[in-house]
């Protein structure tokens, strides 16, 4: 009898305990399906908001997908994968519907001030104009200093452009690993013509090129040997070069450096069976060549849009963007894996001291990392 109450007891008490623990679950389930919720609202939100050119809108993504958080990470991929949607819904056959702009060149050029008279003479036409900035990042702080739209005044308060600053963070090409996610979400907030501005610095400015459509090169006059090797690969990459501060004193040396170009691109395979780059000479000072260089574009456009080659350049510069998104997050996972973290600075020192060589390192650290993940 003792033992059939206790059994009972027993029973019951674990019943309860059962309940209590499908309903901790069940809360915990509904409070998980609420934040997704909450989230899932945050990014619909913020998608309309682009679609219907809200600026602050865009604002906010771009700050969304810059994020290093992993939550934001995964927030950022949500929002982009309706963007990506969005975008290819409006494009019909081979037409591409925005126009990207790549400008680079090296300190002295001017490009801020280029870009502003650029981008004013653009909204001027018609159109909506974002400009993406890359500000470089110091290699000893890590900061940045962000201040190309002060430099722009007039640009930045002309309602149909917009301007976005994004520090490099040591990334190498002058631009941000999330440079192209930013145009594609200016272009769905309707901004037909993205100007990407990047550092200027050297060889490494070939990135800027596999995200945009023309690649445009900013030369200063009294640039000096336009033939040095950090040059010539960036030279070799341009779709068009522009020679500025084509006024006052320097027309002189301005011609002398356009006639230089136009010899020197004669000996350089252009990237293009359909298009031969050209040399222009511009001055943001006194307008000077704005409306040519915008008709040069739009000559370029028509003669490798209707082929479909600007449509083929973009796929294949998505699928090299995959892999540098895959070596970046590769690289991302190594770091933050506490068990190669343990053996990291070992592996370092050995290298230092040059008792393995960088590649070996590099193996062991491979080999390593999945081992632990398999």
């Amino acid at each position: 009898m003792l033992l059939a109450q206790v059994t009972s007891r027993a029973y019951r008490f674990t019943r309860r305990l059962q309940r209590l623990n499908q309903f901790v679950t069940n809360r915990g389930s509904c409070v998980s399906a609420a934040t997704q919720a909450i989230e899932s609202e945050r990014i619909r939100r913020l998608f309309e908001g682009l679609v219907a050119s809200d600026r602050a809108s865009l604002a906010q993504s771009i700050t969304l997908i810059e994020s290093t958080a992993r939550k934001h990470h995964e927030e950022a991929q949500d929002l982009l994968q309706l963007v990506l949607q969005e975008n290819k819904a409006r494009r019909k056959d081979h037409q591409l519907g925005s126009f990207r702009i790549g400008l680079t060149g090296p300190p002295g050029t001017g490009k801020s001030t280029f870009i502003e008279t650029f981008g004013k003479f653009l909204t001027g036409s018609g159109h909506k104009v974002a400009v993406l900035t890359v500000d470089p990042s110091s290699a000893v702080t890590g900061g940045s200093l962000l201040g190309d739209k002060t430099r722009m005044i007039h640009l930045t308060r002309d309602p149909n452009a917009y301007i976005r600053p994004s520090p490099t963070r040591g990334h190498s090409g002058g631009v941000t690993r999330t440079t192209c996610d930013a145009i594609q979400l200016c272009e769905c907030a309707g901004y037909n013509v993205i100007l990407v501005e990047t550092v200027g610095v050297g060889q490494s400015e070939y990135m800027v090129a596999d995200m945009v459509d023309l690649f445009v090169l900013l030369i200063p006059p009294g640039g000096g040997d336009e033939l040095q090797g950090v040059k010539r690969g960036i030279v070799e990459m341009a779709d068009l070069i522009a020679v500025t501060k084509a006024d006052g004193d320097h027309l002189p040396e301005v011609r002398r450096m356009a006639a230089e170009y136009i010899s020197a691109l004669k000996f350089m395979k252009p990237r293009s069976h359909h298009w031969k780059p050209k040399v222009l000479q511009v001055s943001a000072k006194a307008k000077v060549g704005i409306s040519e260089l915008w008709d040069v574009v739009q000559e370029y456009r028509q003669a490798l849009e209707p082929s479909g080659e600007l449509d083929n350049r973009r796929q294949q510069q998505r699928v090299r963007w995959l892999w540098t998104y895959v070596g970046s997050e590769l690289e991302r996972r190594l770091r933050s894996h506490p068990d190669i973290a343990a053996c990291t600075a070992e592996l370092e020192k050995a290298v230092i001291d040059e008792t393995i060589t960088p590649g070996h390192a590099c193996d062991q650290l491979m080999s390593q990392f999945f081992k632990e993940d398999s």
